[in-house]
């Protein structure tokens, strides 16, 4: 699949997200909300792109080395002599100015292959940059749904409270006529306290899902709405996994970086190769008036160097050699990651529908052994427990129906399409390539048309 009818495919399933980021009631947050926000508010995000800003420079300082590089020297200086019986014969000031310009001319190719490599860093970069946004991404989703678990379970156990409550109001009224005994009453007691034990425990995980929404997202949860339904971009495990392979940027992140090992090889063994560089001087004496001129042409190379050179030919190999296996890796370990995603994303789809004909079958169980109590058939202490069933079941539905509803993203972020751009959140969307642009040519602030650019990008960050 090409990546543009990969995208295609992506934006038709998550388009939705856009949709999303309009509250469905005046205090709803969506999905695309929480996403949007935890994008713009990641100190991580911006952290890395900083880092990639860093990397950019790379290539403006190889760049910098293909140039002449010009310089000057000033100085002024005076000389005094001590003669015997004659005293201190002091002496004149001297002045001289001296302007520098060095090139190197010829280096068989490394200064060039530095900037190559330097290249290779910065899409290495930008990959990276992209896989800590969808870890940002994966994180806000997950504390999404955690707070809403959270909630629905809060919701769950209030009202097993509330049901406790009134069953052992009642269980004392018929307590009072003679109609059950005062250990059934107990066991309804006991229900009662379980019940508040387990709604403590409920509204405590939801301080601690809080917690960790705001430190993903930026801010505290209010009212939760559905997400959205995702539609995947490949329909079989397979299909899957060849986009992957293409499109994530664990694995893209790791091919540039061979890449940039196997010019790393090319550059070591050039280095046994002399190097060619000009140079002029111009120096002025006492006011300018004495001139000094020297142009020349030097040839310098190594000889011998204790073995260094061909050790670091070796290093270079060895890492190259690293940077590979690691790519076979990161490819092993992202099918991995696809195909375990892709199972358990069939697994909590039958866990729901299967949670989902429990809670029918469990009410239908309570209802009946509700009537049997009223029949003498059943006792207090079985309708207790057919309620605390109901309850195990509606907990294990919204459970599975969660899990499920997250793990789509999480498929998405296996095959690499968890990202702002393809989920259409409604953010600016960040440009690894406008700071790069700005500076490849090695520009200075304020002096060029190029610098001014540059300033109008750094302005645009926020860091001028």
């Amino acid at each position: 699949m090409s990546s543009r009818k990969f995208k295609r495919s992506i934006l038709g399933g998550l388009v939705a997200l856009a949709v999303a980021g309009v509250p469905l009631t005046a205090s709803a947050e969506s999905l695309g909300d929480a996403l949007a926000s935890a994008y713009r508010n990641s100190g991580l995000l911006d952290q890395n792109r900083a880092t990639l800003r860093a990397t950019d420079e790379g290539v403006a300082t190889a760049l910098g080395d293909l140039r002449p590089s010009i310089g000057y020297t000033g100085q002024i200086s005076r000389s005094d002599s001590r003669v015997p019986g004659v005293g201190t014969i002091q002496g004149e000031w001297t002045k001289q100015l001296t302007f520098n310009a060095t090139m190197e001319l010829y280096t068989f190719g490394r200064n060039k292959l530095a900037v190559d490599v330097a290249k290779e860093a910065v899409l290495a970069t930008r990959e990276t940059l992209l896989n800590i946004e969808q870890q940002v991404l994966s994180s806000a989703v997950a504390a999404y749904m955690s707070v809403r678990e959270a909630q629905a379970l809060v919701n769950l156990r209030d009202n097993a409270v509330r049901l406790n409550v009134q069953n052992l109001r009642a269980s004392r009224d018929r307590f009072e006529v003679g109609e059950i005994t005062r250990t059934q009453v107990s066991q309804v007691e006991a229900q009662l306290a379980n019940a508040r034990a387990q709604l403590a425990s409920a509204q405590g995980e939801l301080s601690s899902a809080r917690e960790t929404y705001k430190v993903a997202i930026g801010n505290y949860p209010g009212t939760l709405s559905s997400p959205p339904s995702v539609r995947l971009p490949a329909k079989s495990v397979d299909e899957a996994v060849s986009i992957a392979r293409s499109n994530h940027p664990a694995i893209k992140t790791l091919q540039h970086r061979a890449a940039a090992a196997d010019l790393a090889v090319e550059i070591a063994e050039r280095s046994m190769l002399p190097t060619i560089e000009g140079s002029a001087r111009v120096t002025f004496v006492d006011d300018l008036g004495t001139q000094d001129r020297n142009v020349g042409v030097t040839a310098s190379g190594p000889i011998y160097q204790g073995g260094k050179i061909a050790s670091a030919v070796r290093k270079a190999i060895a890492e190259r050699d690293s940077s590979r296996a690691a790519l076979l890796q990161a490819a092993r370990e992202v099918e991995q990651s696809v195909r375990s995603n892709w199972a358990l994303l069939n697994v909590y789809g039958a866990a729901e529908q299967a949670s989902q004909t429990y809670v029918q079958a469990q009410r239908v169980a309570l209802n009946g052994v509700r009537e049997e109590t009223d029949l003498g058939a059943s006792t207090t202490l079985d309708v207790l427990d057919a309620e605390q069933d109901l309850l195990d079941a509606q907990v294990s539905a919204i459970q599975a129906q969660i899990a499920r509803e997250a793990q789509y993203f999480f498929v998405l972020q296996s095959v690499g399409a968890l990202t702002a751009s393809n989920l259409k959140l409604n953010v600016p969307i960040y440009d690894p390539a406008a700071y790069y642009n700005a500076v490849k040519d090695g520009p200075t602030s304020y002096v060029s048309p190029e610098g001014e650019k540059l300033d109008r990008v750094l302005k645009s960050l926020g860091r001028n």
